[in-house]
């Protein structure tokens, strides 16, 4: 009995030294973007700036190239944002009907300074910026001849109905857009504008615009860092006192309460598209 016993507990004790069955992970297909972002993604080249962009672009979950155009929203600084507000906009037909859009982020693909130029691409001129810094024309020269023609070829969207979105530096580039070129995009939306330097070219006059339904937003969070939003202050009261067609679009400027500079983007983009969209809203 006793020697049952032993052989019991070797047998025991063997067993606790055989590993346990390992579940195994299997590669059975390519993953697809989340169904709030899906769409598509693509590299295209700029002859205009000698660089490239990461595109990616995401669509209505009932787009049908053959169905209705839809509303385009072109964000600044894909890299970040574009994962951000366009899972987002899901939300927003849901709860503040808003009606569907195709998103298109134009990333610079990583944020290191060799390739993300932010720096140049969104500065406007200005006295005292060398013009190979001031890289604001160049960039909209690439959005309105090389990206927007790509996009508007690819995908069904309205021409008429395009928005530019910007947060902080990239809020510089969408106002350098709204004056130097009024129609261009319906609508924009400038979030925690950044305006110096360059603030000097974005006040002085507007080129003539063809068409009277342009709108411009200015969101500022109240936690903002103080001269932001004090340049954006400025530059509303500038041009909000000028008549049309001085003046070619309409003006909102939109504090966001409790917003910081950079983490309430999704705030910024919610009030400026309810105001763009005539939805009920701030």
């Amino acid at each position: 009995m006793t020697g049952m016993r032993g052989l019991v507990s070797i047998l025991f004790g063997l067993l606790l030294l055989v590993p346990a069955p390992q579940a195994t992970a299997q590669q059975v297909g390519e993953v697809p973007f989340p169904a709030a972002l899906r769409g598509e993604a693509f590299r295209l080249e700029s002859a205009t700036l000698g660089r490239g962009f990461d595109l990616y672009v995401r669509l209505p979950p009932e787009y049908d190239h053959e169905g209705p155009a839809y509303p385009v929203v072109y964000l600044l600084d894909g890299d970040s944002l574009f994962p951000i507000l366009a899972a987002n906009h899901l939300f927003l037909t849901y709860e503040e009907n808003l009606p569907e859009v195709v998103i298109v982020g134009i990333a610079y693909g990583g944020f290191e300074p060799s390739v993300n130029r932010r720096n140049i691409d969104f500065q406007s001129p200005d006295e005292g910026v060398p013009p190979e810094d001031a890289g604001a024309g160049r960039f909209h020269t690439f959005l309105t001849d090389e990206l927007i023609p790509v996009i508007e070829a690819r995908f069904h969207v309205d021409p008429d109905g395009r928005v530019l979105f910007g947060q902080s530096r990239a809020g510089n580039l969408v106002l350098y857009s709204a004056v130097a070129h009024p129609d261009v995009f319906r609508g924009r939306i400038a979030s925690n504008p950044s305006l110096t330097p360059g603030m000097g070219s974005i006040l002085d006059g507007a080129a003539p615009a063809g068409r009277d339904d342009l709108r411009v937003v200015i969101t500022s969070g109240e936690r903002d860092r103080a001269d932001l939003p004090a340049e954006a202050a400025l530059w509303v009261d500038t041009w909000s006192g000028r008549d049309v067609p001085d003046r070619p679009w309409d003006i909102r400027l939109i504090r966001i309460p409790g917003g910081t500079h950079a983490a309430n983007s999704t705030d910024a983009y919610r009030a400026g598209m309810l105001w763009l969209f005539g939805k009920a809203g701030p």
